[in-house]
């Protein structure tokens, strides 16, 4: 939940035109390729088009959801869950690469010969313990549904779709690897859904990084020669303890929680070694950065305190804030309406949030996360409860409300000059700021 300003606000400043092959779009097709002339009429039918394939396929798009319910996997190993989505493309007469980008659950399929090209991105993997409880079945099945129904009518539309299979959302950073890798070079917008307990048009995702800290002191018997030793865990709790002091002296906007995973083997023994996960969080990647160095600070002073060594290992997948298209944004809205969605915004100031990898996305290109209702007012994501929402008839209309709002959004990209234009103008080309790959 981005909470220095209305997410607009930064989307000029922190963007990277070296992210496509020229400075004027012509490798996407944003700039230099006009829309194909298409009048109200026609476009309308377009849309109907897509979602009457998306009602055909009802039954598929379902099982694939409750399929992937089923047999939740962990980040980096959804193996079933990429073999069943990309069979299913398989089947539907696409082309589809597997392993794409040197991952081994990753997948895109790209279809259109000219025109902008919009990606729709899918989610598959699970959480430990508790399965699909952010409801990333859904995210795949709808997009699978939407990306089937627009390669239908992309070359009548004058458009190209990537329909991209993005591992690893849940802490593993597929969509930094893929990126990393080039994935979305030539993507001139992309989108996604994710399940909620509310329709809204925003997720409020905010800045992460996590960092492993290991400290290495000296065993010692800690009744006969304690004074031998350095305790590690006394450098671990002593850091704890800055972190927690320096915690009233965060914004509102930031959070940083950790727990011990290490402390010692036996109460008789000073303890050599302790290890600490940390996650600490910002509103926006460049704000996550003088908080890093505020928090390992503290860290190793408790260090510094015991007379120990410190080691600090930051992963290197950090989570940038979502920073969403706003016209494009508006245009999904509409659509959702248009199905009895009417979408309500998440952006409060001053508040923290949940983060995901899409918000690396969209600062390299145009990007909207927006959330679908499954689940009862209250509900919260990552518990038991809501994995249960996440088969259940709501989250079945999600499926195919959520497939065909992507689909008739990608339609009015593809055929209204104007909101591409607008989609570009916000989009802005300045440099991606640390962090973000």
């Amino acid at each position: 939940m981005q909470g220095s300003g209305p997410p607009a606000s930064r989307a000029a400043a922190h963007r990277q035109a070296g992210q496509r092959d020229s400075d004027d779009g012509d490798e996407s097709g944003f700039v230099s390729l006009p829309c194909m002339a298409l009048d109200e009429q026609q476009i309308a039918e377009l849309k109907a088009r897509a979602c009457a394939d998306i009602d055909a396929r009802a039954g598929d798009l379902l099982t694939a959801s409750h399929e992937i319910h089923a047999h939740p996997e962990l980040n980096f190993e959804e193996h079933f869950a990429h073999e069943l989505l990309t069979a299913a493309i398989e089947r539907a007469g696409l082309p589809v690469s597997r392993k794409a980008y040197g991952i081994d659950t990753a997948f895109q399929t790209t279809v259109g010969t000219s025109g902008l090209n919009a990606a729709v991105l899918l989610e598959y993997d699970a959480l430990p313990g508790i399965g699909h409880a952010c409801g990333h079945n859904i995210i795949a099945a709808a997009g699978l549904g939407a990306g089937l129904a627009l390669a239908g009518v992309a070359n009548d539309a004058g458009g190209r779709l990537t329909l991209m299979g993005t591992p690893a959302e849940e802490g593993g950073g597929g969509k930094v690897e893929m990126a990393r890798a080039g994935a979305f070079k030539g993507v001139d917008a992309a989108m996604m859904i994710h399940p909620a307990d509310r329709d809204l048009a925003r997720m409020n995702a905010i800045a992460i990084q996590q960092a492993v800290v290991r400290y290495y002191g000296q065993a010692a018997h800690a009744a006969v020669s304690p004074h031998l030793g350095r305790n590690a865990l006394d450098a671990a709790v002593l850091g704890y303890m800055n972190v927690a002091a320096l915690r009233q002296h965060i914004r509102p906007t930031e959070r940083v929680h950790g727990i011990f995973t290490k402390a010692g083997e036996k109460p008789n023994i000073v303890p050599r070694e302790a290890e600490m996960d940390w996650y600490v969080r910002s509103d926006t990647i460049e704000t996550l950065q003088p908080l890093k160095m505020r928090v390992a600070a503290c860290l190793e002073a408790g260090a510094k305190a015991a007379d120990c060594r410190v080691e600090m290992m930051w992963d290197t997948h950090a989570y940038a804030d979502i920073v969403d298209s706003i016209p494009l944004l508006d245009a999904y809205a509409a659509n959702s309406t248009s199905l009895g969605r009417a979408l309500t915004s998440a952006y409060m100031p001053g508040t923290g949030g949940g983060s995901t990898d899409m918000g690396n996305v969209s600062y390299l290109t145009p990007s909207i996360h927006p959330m679908l209702a499954v689940a009862p007012r209250g509900v919260s994501l990552h518990s038991p409860q809501f994995a249960d929402y996440t088969k259940s008839k709501e989250a079945d209309k999600a499926v195919l409300d959520g497939a065909k709002i992507m689909a008739m959004t990608v339609i009015d990209l593809w055929t209204r000059a104007e909101l591409q234009s607008a989609v570009r103008e916000s989009f802005g080309n300045g440099d991606v700021p640390a962090g973000v790959l």
